[in-house]
């Protein structure tokens, strides 16, 4: 007879025998316990009953949706045991199910705390509440960077109104820190209310797949509105990706703590410091024959200046070993911002991106660009723009969802920026989107352009009214030429090489960067082959005479 019985996976060990622990000193001739071991008893099982009251049916709960416990989190996410602080779980757990600590993560001191859904969901009651607003300061006060691993059902009911008042601390608290030391929250399990609103207070937010979080969760939607929607439809990642709530989406929680480290690297520990140098094998005078090749391809082709491009390759031709960092690459794909290295120095990059939409800025780019650029310039990250647009998004839908509020927002950002910003402009560079692209009037410190550069207050369009007359002109004569009796197919051909005649000279006189050069609003146009030794050699002469300091200017009435 075959057993059919599939085998269970347990974490009960037959075999333990639960040695109790002797609190001997090693040497000791001899060992009788009396109070003082039994007082030391007492303090070591309370050391080890936040990671064992659970018990082991709840870890297996915990495996079983595919979640780490929280000691399992910091054993991934940390280089040595933790410096767990705040150990204030009382006789029913109050306090335990959130775990703060201090730990070492390649090799610099990190604030974390995570929630530990085993005990109470992860729940907030008004103890844990204080616990993770005293963690909060030491971080801001010690100026060390902050790491949340979110996996919470929200406020502890039973705790009552405890609960709100707990979470209401720690938003203030992590409110005050922000701007001071950067902080990453990775959003793990089913996390509502509190539990969404706390870590969207982060500079950044990871999310993996088959998670949720949100204000209110399907139940309730559907008591309130009648309305039928899974979590992933309310709350997933594909959700909040789009709408830039979410900065990352990866496959699961171990990939959320590997982003965690590596976007560690390309931050600082706080607004007075410079992200952290890399020494580099990449020679900063390498050259960029890919961008070359790339631009050559490109507008050798039968559409032209009019081929699009994908920006992000320029940037991982100028960055060193071509790596780098793209912040929420599934939202708005017209625009690229990203973190990367160039001869060993951190750096935020925004790039048009013509490879989607031509570029053109709508309101999701624009508010994309001014919350990075917002991050670089409090956090003292110098900023290589790179231009290749024809404008901001016409059209009513973008009118009405407040596309100028949005434009001015992104403006507003490049014109409070003070830490070392370049602009690079490989093509286009047309009307408003050009006057608030971190041209020198707004503050640029150093521009250049690619012989490619179509600088111009408006793009072909504006034949009609450089050349007005001899617009006029030519559709005078095709009405004339017509009235003649002209075969017609030959009248419109003959308009066919007049207007593009004009074109042509619209091109050589206006769309290029010669006017630009003269007028000393680009400093020099440089070859694509070259873009990362001049990039590389300016920033380094800026950032040797920048002093990184906390943002010290006024705080506009818009954000």
């Amino acid at each position: 007879m075959t057993n059919t019985t599939k085998p269970q996976v347990t974490l009960v060990n037959p075999f333990d025998d639960a040695a109790e622990v002797e609190f001997s000193v090693p040497g000791q001739a001899s060992y009788e316990p009396g109070l003082y071991e039994e007082n030391l008893k007492q303090g070591y099982e309370l050391l080890q009953r936040p990671r064992k009251a659970a018990g082991v049916p709840a870890i297996e709960r915990q495996h079983a949706k595919q979640r780490m416990t929280i000691w399992e989190r910091l054993a991934f996410l940390t280089d040595e045991e933790p410096q767990v602080l705040f150990q204030n779980w009382g006789k029913n757990l109050d306090g335990a199910s959130i775990v703060t600590a201090v730990v070492k993560i390649n090799g610099r001191d990190v604030a974390v705390y995570g929630h530990d859904f085993t005990v109470r969901a992860g729940s907030m009651d008004a103890t844990n509440g204080k616990k993770l607003a005293r963690l909060f300061e030491l971080a801001g006060k010690r100026r060390i960077p902050l790491v949340g691993m979110n996996d919470s059902a929200g406020a502890f009911v039973p705790a009552g109104v405890g609960g709100l008042d707990g979470y209401a601390e720690a938003f203030t608290a992590l409110r005050k820190i922000s701007g001071v030391v950067p902080s990453i929250m990775c959003m793990f399990g089913f996390n509502a209310g509190g539990g969404s609103y706390l870590p969207r207070q982060g500079s950044f937010l990871i999310q993996p797949n088959e998670t949720f979080f949100g204000l209110t969760g399907p139940g309730v939607v559907k008591s309130v509105l009648g309305e039928d929607v899974t979590p992933d439809e309310l709350g997933g990642p594909g959700v909040h990706s789009q709408s830039g709530v979410t900065d990352f989406v990866v496959p699961d929680e171990v990939a959320a703590l590997r982003k965690v480290k590596s976007l560690l690297n390309y931050i600082p520990d706080n607004n007075a410091e410079l992200a952290p140098f890399q020494p580099t094998s990449d020679p900063v005078d390498r050259k960029t024959w890919d961008i070359d090749i790339l631009l050559k391809k490109a507008f050798n082709s039968p559409s032209g200046f009019n081929t699009p491009l994908d920006v992000s390759i320029i940037i991982q031709q100028l960055c060193d070993h071509g790596d780098f960092m793209e912040i929420q690459p599934d939202r708005a794909r017209n625009t690229v911002c990203a973190l990367g290295r160039m001869g060993g120095n951190v750096i935020g990059f925004v790039a048009n991106n013509s490879a989607v939409a031509s570029g053109q800025i709508d309101i999701d780019a624009a508010l994309k660009n001014a919350r990075f650029i917002r991050f670089c310039n409090l956090y003292n990250i110098p900023m290589i723009f790179m231009e290749d647009t024809t404008g901001f998004l016409p059209g009513r839908e973008q009118e009405a969802g407040g596309i100028v509020q949005a434009g001015r927002a992104m403006l507003d950002a490049i014109i409070d920026l003070r830490t070392p910003r370049f602009l690079m402009i490989i093509r286009n560079a047309f009307g408003g989107a050009y006057a608030s692209y971190n041209n020198y009037p707004t503050g640029a410190d150093f521009v250049c352009a690619l012989p490619s550069t179509r600088a111009a207050v408006m793009g072909p369009a504006g034949v009609e009214f450089v050349y007005k007359n001899e617009v006029k002109a030519i559709r005078a004569e095709v009405k004339q030429r017509l009235a003649g009796g002209e075969p017609e197919a030959d009248v419109l051909a003959w308009q066919a090489v007049q207007d593009k005649a004009l074109k042509d000279r619209y091109e050589a006189e206006l769309m290029n960067p010669n006017e630009a050069l003269s007028l000393g609003s680009i400093s020099q146009i440089v070859m694509p082959s070259d873009l990362r030794e001049v990039l590389c050699k300016q920033m380094d002469f800026h950032l040797s005479h920048y002093t990184p300091e906390p943002f010290a200017g006024p705080q506009r009435e818009f954000h």
